[in-house]
């Protein structure tokens, strides 16, 4: 069991950098491009394409990093009136039908992937594989579909709690005066 927690602490390490470094790739791109564009008239031509890869990675390595922070995007009107016990059972019913969902989802993906692969497609203005632009798309589906998974077990396991994800309580479980005391001054 230490074994794992290690290496969810390196994947979530992992996530972490990815993540930062692809959004400060689209920065840096996309002002960079405008600000050349105006100064010199000139447009860098890799600009968009790099800017394009960035997102897919920072898009689809997300889906992992949003559902073990309990952020992923959710439709909760009902969920939030609902009763303890009710959120508790939806709570591990929803990540397990997402789980399912992202892992055929990562199936296809990667058939996908190895049809560019094999078409020998490359990108117009680095001419890079094709491939290692969609590459992270089959494996962002598969670590949210083992997140969501790890968020159902984590709901079982504790019954006292329900849990967003792995590290987030869910907010209707939360004391309103701890939260209120902490954004004074």
């Amino acid at each position: 069991m230490k074994v794992l927690k290690v290496v969810d602490k390196i994947i979530l390490k992992i996530e972490e950098f990815i993540l930062s470094y692809a959004v400060i790739i689209i920065a840096l791109m996309v002002v960079g491009k405008a600000i050349i564009r105006e100064t010199f008239g000139y447009s860098l031509p890799f600009a968009d394409e790099v800017s394009q890869i960035a997102v897919v990675i920072a898009t689809f390595m997300g889906i992992s990093y949003a559902a073990r922070k309990g952020r992923h995007i959710s439709m909760s009107a009902f969920y939030d009136l609902a009763p303890f016990k009710a959120r508790k059972v939806l709570a591990i019913f929803i990540p397990f039908v997402t789980a399912i969902v992202l892992f055929v989802l990562s199936y296809y993906s990667w058939l996908y992937v190895m049809d560019v692969r094999e078409s020998g497609r490359v990108t117009s203005a680095l001419q890079m594989p094709a491939f290692y632009l969609y590459i992270f798309i089959p494996i962002g589906f598969l670590l949210g579909g083992i997140q969501f998974l790890r968020n159902m077990w984590v709901n079982i396991r504790n019954r006292e709690d329900v849990y967003l994800g792995t590290d987030a309580k869910d907010y209707n479980d939360q004391d309103t005066t701890e939260e209120l005391e902490g954004t004074h001054l």
